[in-house]
C-alpha cells in the first residue's frame, strides 16, 4: 500500500481524534434548561493553573518563620524551610525560589484562607474531584468539571477551537488514574462539552495534523473516503442522537484541522526568546500553549503540573529539595504568562486561577479540629534531611491566587496563623464559595442548574455558593 494511502486504521484514528474534540457523548443527553447568565461578566476566558499533588502553602505563597535544617531538630519547630523574599505588594512575602512570581503579585489577588473540604480519609483524587466539580464523590450522577459547565453555559469563543482544553495530564499512570479520569470530563453534560486533551504540550501540533505520513493536500483528497468509512461505523450506533453527534465530531475535527486557528497548537512558531522563557518542562510549555489558546479563542484552559502519586507536589519525602525543583518549574512560566497577557491587553478579560487540592504541614494530617489517620510517619526529631519539609496533607488552609477577570490588584484576602497549626484564622473561603466567585467572574450564577434524572443539578451544591465580593475591584 502506498505510504500516504488511507487505511481503516487511519480512519479509526481520525474518529477517535474527533471524539477527543468533545462531541461524542458517553451517555444519552438529558434535556437541559437554558442557562440564565449574568449580565456584564468580568471575564471571557479562564485559565486554571493546577498545582496537582498538594502544594505546601507555607513553602510557596504563605510563608512562615524560616527554620534552617539542623540534625536532631524538633519537627514541631519547623515553619518554612525557605527564606522569604519581598514582592511588589507592600508587606507580602513569598518563597525565595519564586523570584519571578514575586514581580507580578501587584497584578492580582492572593486568597490565603481557602479551606479545602473535610472528606474523611484524604485521597488526592477525591479532593481533586471536589475542587474540579464542587461536589464530594461519590455522586449518583457524574458531576461536570468546571470547564464543562463553562463550555456548556458560555459556548466556544471561536467556532473552530474547542471550548475546554486540558493540558499536561496523562490519564494512564496506574494508581488512581481511574479516579483522576472521573473529574476530567463534562459529566452528565456529555462529551460535547468535555475537554480536548493535550497530554504533552511540546507535541500539541500533532493533535491537529492529518495521520502520520499524509500531507494536508492528500488528506483533503481522501476526506470523502474517510467520511464513508467512519459513517459505516456510525451506522452501527443504537440511536439517532449518537449518529448525529458522531457526524458533528467528524465535522469538528475536519474544521479544526483546516482552520487557521489550528496554528495556535504549533509552538515552533513562537519566537525562540519567548519559547525559552516558558520552556521549564511540560508545565512551562503548557503555559505558553495556554496563552496562545487564549489568543485563538478557547473558553477554558487547564494547565497542570500533572498528578502522579508521590511525584510533583506530592512531597511525602524529600519535601525540601523537591519543592525547590517544582518552584523552578512554575516560577518563570507563570510570570511570563501573566506578563504576556498583560502586555497583549488580554489579562483584564482573562481570569487566571492558581490552586491545589489542599496544603501541607509537617505534623497535622487533615486539620486540628478534624484530624484523620496519618499516612506519613514524621519523627519527633529530624535526623534525616528527607523529613525536612511539608509532608502531611493539610486541609486547615491553602492558598489560591487570582489574576485578571476583575479581581483587585495587589490584594490579600484572609489570614492564617503565624504559629502552628497554620490554619485559617479570618475570612475562610470554602469550596462552594470559591466556585461561586469564579463563576461570577465568568457571568455564571451560583444557582445555575441543568436537569438530569428529572432533578436540577446546580453548579454549586443546592445553588447556595456565595460570591466573595470583596476580592473584586
Amino acid at each position: 500500500m502506498p505510504h500516504n494511502q488511507l487505511t481503516r486504521r487511519d480512519a479509526l484514528k481520525l474518529g477517535l481524534a474527533a471524539g477527543a474534540l468533545g462531541v461524542l457523548p458517553r451517555t444519552s443527553q438529558a434535556k437541559l434548561e437554558p442557562p440564565p447568565l449574568l449580565p456584564n461578566p468580568k471575564a471571557d476566558t479562564m485559565i486554571l493553573l493546577w498545582m496537582a499533588g498538594g502544594q505546601a502553602q507555607t513553602e510557596t505563597w504563605d510563608m512562615k518563620r524560616y527554620t534552617p535544617f539542623e540534625k536532631g531538630m524538633e519537627a514541631k519547630a519547623v515553619g518554612s524551610t525557605y527564606r522569604s523574599i519581598p514582592t511588589t505588594v507592600d508587606g507580602l512575602q513569598i518563597c525565595e525560589h519564586l523570584p519571578n512570581c514575586a514581580k507580578i503579585m501587584h497584578l492580582g489577588t492572593m486568597i490565603k484562607s481557602f479551606r479545602p473540604g473535610d472528606l474523611g480519609a484524604i485521597l488526592h483524587s477525591r479532593h481533586q474531584y471536589h475542587f474540579h466539580t464542587c461536589y464530594v464523590p461519590p455522586q449518583t450522577v457524574a458531576a461536570p468539571a468546571m470547564g464543562g459547565y463553562m463550555a456548556k453555559a458560555l459556548g466556544p469563543r471561536h467556532p473552530d477551537i474547542p471550548a475546554f482544553i486540558d493540558i499536561g495530564q496523562s490519564l494512564d499512570f496506574g494508581t488512581e488514574d481511574f479516579e483522576v479520569k472521573a473529574f476530567h470530563t463534562a459529566g452528565f453534560l456529555g462529551d460535547e462539552f468535555g475537554p480536548f486533551f493535550v497530554p504533552n504540550p511540546a507535541e500539541a501540533q500533532t493533535a491537529v495534523l492529518p495521520p502520520p505520513g499524509m500531507s494536508r493536500k492528500r488528506f483533503q483528497e481522501r476526506w470523502a473516503t474517510y467520511q464513508k468509512l467512519l459513517q459505516a461505523r456510525a451506522d452501527r450506533f443504537d440511536s439517532d442522537t449518537r449518529r448525529e453527534t458522531f457526524r458533528k465530531a467528524l465535522d469538528g475535527a475536519h474544521r479544526l484541522m483546516n482552520s487557521p486557528a489550528a496554528k495556535a497548537f504549533d509552538l515552533s512558531t513562537e519566537p525562540k526568546e519567548i519559547y525559552d522563557r516558558y520552556n521549564t518542562g511540560k508545565f512551562g510549555l503548557g503555559c505558553l500553549l495556554a496563552r496562545r489558546l487564549v489568543e485563538a479563542g478557547t473558553r477554558f484552559i487547564e494547565v497542570t503540573t500533572e498528578y502522579i502519586p508521590f511525584k510533583g507536589w506530592d512531597t511525602h519525602e524529600n519535601g525540601h529539595t523537591r519543592t525547590i525543583e517544582m518552584c523552578r518549574a512554575i516560577d518563570m512560566p507563570i510570570y511570563q504568562l501573566i506578563t504576556d497577557l498583560k502586555e497583549r491587553g488580554l489579562l483584564d478579560r482573562t481570569l487566571v486561577v492558581l490552586a491545589s487540592e489542599f496544603g501541607r504541614d509537617m505534623l497535622v494530617e487533615g486539620k486540628p479540629e478534624a484530624k484523620v489517620t496519618d499516612q506519613v510517619v514524621v519523627p519527633d526529631r529530624i535526623e534525616d534531611m528527607k523529613f525536612y519539609g511539608m509532608h502531611r496533607h493539610f486541609t486547615g488552609a491553602s492558598t489560591v491566587l487570582m489574576w485578571g477577570g476583575g479581581v483587585k490588584q495587589g490584594f490579600v484576602y484572609g489570614e492564617t496563623a503565624d504559629e502552628r497549626p497554620y490554619t485559617t484564622v479570618s475570612k475562610p473561603v470554602i469550596m462552594d464559595d470559591l466556585h461561586a466567585t469564579i463563576y461570577h467572574a465568568m457571568g455564571i450564577p451560583a444557582n445555575l442548574f441543568y436537569t438530569i434524572e428529572e432533578r436540577p443539578f446546580f453548579v454549586t451544591p443546592d445553588g447556595k455558593g456565595k460570591v466573595v465580593e470583596e476580592i473584586f475591584a
